[in-house]
């Protein structure tokens, strides 16, 4: 046996432990966290789909994150916060995150908040968001954080559907330089609320001129300042109470509010940054999201925290004030870890590569990666410019936590690039025929499902609406109740994982079907491209054709029609020479950037209505309006 087979059968010897020996897995990692009643049973999976973790056990997120901390790290950096929006930092040691978050505390329950109330959040990347999710998780609240700048229709549904009795928001963020006002937005969704909350306190950064409501809206500085010094008793959770509920992006109709517990949580948590980041306490953790999203909250706030680690908290673009000043921030913080997305990569790609070796990068073991599927060319860019190894990650909103993974904590195993490795312990991966549900064996493309009970960490329900929770994501496998990522994928003969799209991505071409990624990883694969996004446009003759929007590494042969002409012809034959005639897009059009949501996951949906000329719908997550302008024009 090679040594490479050997850190693989390593790998897959760990996770058939955690699936085979479930409870006893997860009752040693429970060791991880503080409990202050101990539970008196690993898992309840008595009524499945649903899943109860360390039944009766009581703890708590903040006291783990924070608390817990203090002997041994109270004058270490718990939290680094840096602005390149508006060039102010801040670092914040563990004494003086708990001072803060428990004069937020203070004030919530100064504000009538209790245990099991909900508090949302409307916030851009600042301390004081993550003193208020700590503060909530404090005192038992259960909050929701959307993300900032959103649009006043959505913002509104997930306050009727939390119905928070406090909104703690901010006069504005900014963005690329561009200051958004988020009052204004503000006032505007509780104006359409049917249950608007009691109280609105709003940290006023001096951004975005605002009017403050009398009686409603309060000034989180004044608050800060009269609650400043006290001390609130931490509310110990029954491991499966509610910590937050988080509302993923891109819902159509009643949003669906991902539920969380307490206790699984903190130990899925815990454990994987180790297993999976290969950390331990003490080191620096730098994760590029937002809090808005799933990895903000599992990978800015609490996982660093609970791990013993110093968080980084950044507002900015990795190209503001040039494409360095990730690697700047990794050396100035000696950072270990950097946790980022495709996109933004791709962003860098059209970056001077010299900028990868300008900083020391020598504290930095592993780049992560994850959101959207990594093409092979662009984590092989990365790797060899920055000589770090680059690890994909695939996970979800409900997932909470990576599904799969390379997992250097437990063996270092060869990447292969393109691939988010291998299934992460605890989570029971298969990979299943759409029409029959039967296991797919190595090589064949299959829907990617998880056989229950979902470990600890995962959704536990969606909010105030279990029947829901079931129809959604239980149902959709013939035969089997297994949990639908609504991803395809497949497994090669050595075990990596590929995924390769949505379910709902798939174009039919005179009854081939094809998926999405298929093609947008054949495009990718062209020295010339930096990103790309593959649609299926209704075709009278053949069902569907691909079309095919490229943004370039170098702009130039956009405005030079015989240029563009013999590039698109380029990438045509390379599709045809790697997946067949079949696999060819009817068309490829180049443009400056592709719609995106806030979140960094390009509107395939609004493409496809721009080709076939109807009403792209609601874009109330995108980021810039003007690249879905560039797809139409592309076209004429």
């Amino acid at each position: 046996m090679s040594k490479q087979e050997t850190k693989v059968n390593k790998i897959r010897d760990f996770h058939h432990e955690s699936i085979a020996n479930r409870e006893e897995f997860w009752r040693r990692e429970a060791e991880r966290i503080h409990w202050d009643e101990p539970f008196t049973r690993v898992l309840d999976d008595s009524r499945p789909p649903f899943a109860r973790w360390y039944v009766g056990g009581r703890t708590n997120l903040c006291y783990n994150a924070v608390d817990r901390w203090l002997p041994q790290y109270a004058d270490r950096a718990a939290l680094v916060w840096v602005s390149t929006e508006v060039d102010q930092e801040r670092v914040y040691t563990r004494r003086q995150l708990y001072d803060e978050v428990n004069a937020a505390a203070a004030m919530l329950r100064g504000l009538g908040v209790e245990r099991g109330d909900r508090v949302l959040l409307y916030m851009p990347m600042v301390p004081e968001a993550v003193f208020t999710m700590l503060a909530c998780a404090r005192i038992g609240a259960v909050h929701s954080v959307v993300f900032g700048g959103f649009a006043s229709v959505n913002l509104a549904q997930r306050i009727d559907d939390a119905a928070p009795k406090v909104v703690v928001s901010a006069d504005g963020g900014s963005r690329a330089g561009k200051v958004q006002a988020y009052k204004p937005l503000l006032d505007k969704a509780l104006g359409l609320c049917a249950k608007p909350p009691q109280s609105v306190v709003i940290f006023d950064r001096g951004l975005a001129p605002f009017e403050a409501v009398a009686g409603r809206d309060l000034d989180y500085a004044e608050l800060r300042r009269e609650h400043w010094g006290r001390q609130v008793p931490i509310a110990w959770l029954e491991s499966s109470e509610p910590s937050y509920v988080l509302y993923t992006s891109g819902t159509t109709g009643r949003p669906k509010g991902v539920q969380r517990d307490t206790g699984g949580y903190a130990v899925a948590l815990a454990a994987s940054m180790e297993y999976v980041f290969g950390g331990k306490p003490g080191d620096t953790y730098f994760c590029t999201s937002d809090i808005g999203w799933v990895v903000g909250h599992s990978y800015i706030v609490y996982g660093p925290l609970i791990a013993g680690q110093t968080t980084v908290l950044y507002e900015g673009t990795p190209v503001r004030p040039d494409g360095a000043i990730l690697w700047q921030l990794v050396e100035r913080f000696r950072v270990n870890a950097l946790f980022s997305s495709p996109t933004a990569v791709r962003v860098l790609k059209r970056q001077d590569p010299a900028l990868l070796k300008r900083h020391d990068l020598s504290s930095l073991h592993t780049v992560y990666l994850a959101g959207e599927p990594l093409d092979e060319p662009t984590a092989r860019w990365l790797s060899d410019g920055l000589g770090k190894p680059v690890i994909d990650n695939y996970w979800q909103t409900e997932s909470g936590w990576p599904i799969l993974s390379a997992q250097p904590g437990v063996e270092r195993t060869p990447a292969r690039f393109g691939s988010p490795s291998f299934p992460t312990y605890g989570f029971d991966v298969r990979v299943v025929s759409e029409t029959t549900g039967e296991d797919l064996p190595a090589g064949q493309k299959g829907v990617v499902a998880i056989v229950p009970p979902l470990p600890p960490g995962a959704m536990s329900t969606i909010w105030g609406d279990d029947a829901r929770f079931v129809q959604t994501y239980f149902t959709s496998i013939p035969g089997r109740q297994y949990y639908s990522t609504f991803d395809w994928g497949r497994v090669d003969a050595d075990g990596y994982w590929f995924i390769l799209g949505r379910t709902d991505d798939v174009i039919n071409v005179a009854g081939h079907r094809l998926g999405t990624r298929e093609i947008e990883e054949s495009i990718s694969s062209h020295a010339g491209v930096a990103e790309c996004a593959v649609v299926g446009v209704a075709d009278e003759l053949k069902g569907q054709v691909a079309m095919a929007f490229v943004v370039l590494k170098q702009a130039a042969p956009v405005d030079d029609p015989d240029a563009a002409r013999a590039l698109e012809g380029d990438i045509m034959r390379l599709v045809e020479q790697q997946l067949g005639a079949v696999a060819r897009p009817a068309l490829v059009r180049f443009v400056g950037a592709l719609p995106k949501t806030r979140s960094g996951k390009v509107l395939r949906r609004a493409i496809v209505a721009v080709c076939e000329k109807r009403d792209p719908g609601d874009l109330t997550t995108i980021e810039d309006p003007s690249a879905l302008e560039q797809i139409k024009e592309s076209l004429q």
